[in-house]
């Protein structure tokens, strides 16, 4: 696992467990709740709520591509789809893919 996916990790699970319950299994791994620790790992990042630093985190997306996303976000309203995804520029068929695997749309 490369430092961009444990950072992804990260952030997936501060947002979806909130911030003291993640620094509570990060703090002390050996005694972390393992649903905790699992839902680390199963957890998707919102992509309409995301920041900047979120979007880099999703192996693939660096600082250019995140800012396009935010850009379309800004200007179009929330992206519903993958399809609608690959309308951001420099976003095709496979990117989509790839960053649809870490991302959720609702």
């Amino acid at each position: 696992m490369n430092m961009k996916s444990v950072w992804f990790a990260l952030c997936a699970t501060l947002a979806c467990i909130g911030t003291q319950q993640a620094s509570a299994a990060l703090n002390n791994p050996v005694n972390s709740d393992l649903k905790t620790v699992n839902a680390s790992v199963a957890a998707k990042l919102a992509l309409n709520k995301a920041d900047q630093q979120q979007l880099e985190a999703i192996p693939g997306i660096g600082a250019k591509k995140a800012q396009a996303i935010l850009e379309y976000i800004k200007q179009n309203g929330p992206i519903k789809d993958k399809k609608q995804l690959m309308e951001v520029k420099g976003i095709g068929e496979k990117m989509a893919d790839r960053i649809a695997t870490y991302v959720s749309f609702g």
